[in-house]
This record gives C-alpha cells, structure tokens and sequence, in this order.
C-alpha cells in the first residue's frame, strides 16, 4: 500500500526494508498464547506477525489502519511523544495444497504485518510483555532462556529488584502512553501490550507498546463478561479483556506503577511535553525535539540506577 510506502519512507528505511525483507526465518515468541506464525528477518531488523481475521478485519474495515497511518504521520513530523512499536508493512500471501494424487487444489490465504524490532542491536536480558492485569499473568518458566516475564512475574520481584527510572525519562514515557492509549481507546482497541527490554550492559530500557490492532468486538465482549462471571474461575481478579476505556485506565496506572521514578537529571526541557489527557484538562507533557527515528525502538529509557 501506498500509504506504507509514505511511511517507511518518512522513517528512511525503504531500502532497507526490502533487502532486509529478502530473508526470513522463523522463530517462536515466548509468552504469547495466540499461536501466531512469527519471523524474523535474518539481520533482525523487523518481525514478521501473522494476522487473525479479526485483526485484519480490524485493520482494513475497522478503522484502525487508516487512522494509524495519520496518527503516525502527525507524531513522526512533529517529534510528538509515542511508543507504538512501528508497522511498516501489510501483506497477504496466497497458497495452493495439494494432496498427492488429488486433482483439487485448495487455495488458503495468510496475512502478516512486518514491524519494527523493539532489540534490534541490543544485548537484552530480560524481557517483558505487561498488560496492567493481574489475571493468568504469570510465566512459570521464568527461568528458561529467552523466557518473556510477564505482568505478576515483574510484581513478585518488584521488592527486592524494581525497574528504577530517572524522572526525565519516565515524564517522556507517560506523555507517550498518555497519547497512545487515548488514541487507541478512541478507536476501540484493547489487549495491547508494553513490551519492555532490559539491557544490563548499558542500563537502557527498550520499550515499545505492541499487538494494538485488535478492537473489542462482540467476541471480545463476551469473553469479558463470561470470565468477570467467574464461571472460569480467576480468583475474582479481573480479566484481562476489558472495554477499552477501562483497558486504557488499567494500563496507564499499571505502568507508571512498574517503572518506579528515582531522582535524576531532568535533561528534556520543561516545555518538552504538551499532551493533554481528555478527561484531564491538567497538561501532562507533550512534543518537542526528540526524534523517535534516531534508534530503531521508539524508546530508550536510561537510568544511571541499576536497573534490575
């Protein structure tokens, strides 16, 4: 589409975008539960997501494409804060099985966004996908390799080893997320994630929020309503799949509670943030001169605390 094309273009990566896109491998992604076919490109630039229906339908029919390719367009120009982890591509691919001796042939399709890589050059350690719930978020193989820790897996070590964060840093990411999921609620977008790296060498985190094209549709909103009965069990926590605004909510306290603020320089400029939240009319920060182009992550937060 033409409109990718624009993007990647703003972002100075067209060319390589398709020589990285030449190659890819598989790989699975720890943590998720979708089942979805997931690659890499081989110099690790980009991930390779396959789409649900809905997601597609979500992303084509539902609004949610179009608005994305304006959202980013204004934030990208004017350097406004944003940690939506970039897609930079949509594409379908249609194949043929056959069965040996069989004269039929049954034509399936396959739909995938390619996006940004949150590590690309980075030595990351620990890994995690936080969604501010407290429900079936718990990864009991938290000592593997590669494992993705998860939202209660970060809760239980929080006393003894916290996310430490300098408040010039911490502001910028609030001002971002305050955007983010204002403009996702708006759209009717739920069960995002904040996907956050630790890079102990340099004491850096990596962060990006993904899986942000799904809308709460009726089958989502039948899942809420069945698991808040109880029926399933859950503790009487609440479920992960909520109404968007409540989404939003839950997600903007959760963060700010992850990633503890500790003194530092503020080195951005108290001018630096303009974003208003709707239901606030306090200002919380907004645009200024950073440039979410410099690194392939939209956001690196550094801390001269140790970090984990």
């Amino acid at each position: 589409a033409s409109q990718f094309e624009d993007l990647r273009a703003l972002c100075n990566v067209q060319n390589l975008f398709i020589s990285s896109m030449c190659r890819c491998r598989k790989f699975a992604c720890k943590g998720g539960k979708s089942n979805a076919y997931f690659a890499k490109t081989f110099d690790e630039r980009y991930l390779v997501k396959q789409l649900s229906k809905s997601e597609v339908t979500s992303f084509l029919e539902g609004g949610v494409g179009p608005a994305y390719f304006r959202y980013m367009w204004s934030n990208l120009q004017k350097g406004s804060p944003t940690c939506l982890a970039k897609i930079l591509g949509m594409f379908s691919v249609h194949m043929k099985h056959t069965r040996t001796g069989h004269p039929a042939a049954r034509e399936f399709r396959i739909d995938f966004i390619v996006m940004e890589n949150l590590f690309y050059g980075r030595n990351i350690s620990t890994k995690y996908d936080l969604k501010g719930s407290r429900r079936s978020r718990y990864n009991a193989a938290a000592a593997t390799k590669d494992a993705v820790l998860l939202d209660e897996n970060l809760l239980e070590t929080m006393p003894e080893s916290p996310i430490l964060v300098e408040e010039g840093p911490k502001q910028h990411l609030e001002a971002a997320l305050l955007n983010d999921t204002e403009f996702l609620a708006a759209l009717g977008v739920m069960d995002y994630s904040l996907l956050v790296g630790v890079e102990e060498e340099r004491s850096e985190l990596a962060v990006g929020i993904i899986d942000y094209v799904r809308q709460y549709t009726w089958d989502k909103q039948l899942e809420t309503y069945v698991k808040s009965s109880g029926v399933l069990g859950g503790g009487n926590k609440q479920p992960t799949i909520v109404s968007p605004k409540v989404y939003k909510k839950r997600f903007r306290r959760a963060m700010v509670h992850y990633l503890v603020t500790v003194p530092g320089p503020v080195t951005l400029p108290a001018t630096f943030f303009q974003a208003q939240d709707p239901e606030n009319d306090s200002p919380q920060g907004g645009r200024g001169s950073h440039d979410p182009l410099d690194s392939p992550s939209n956001f690196v937060l550094a801390s001269k605390e140790e970090l984990v």
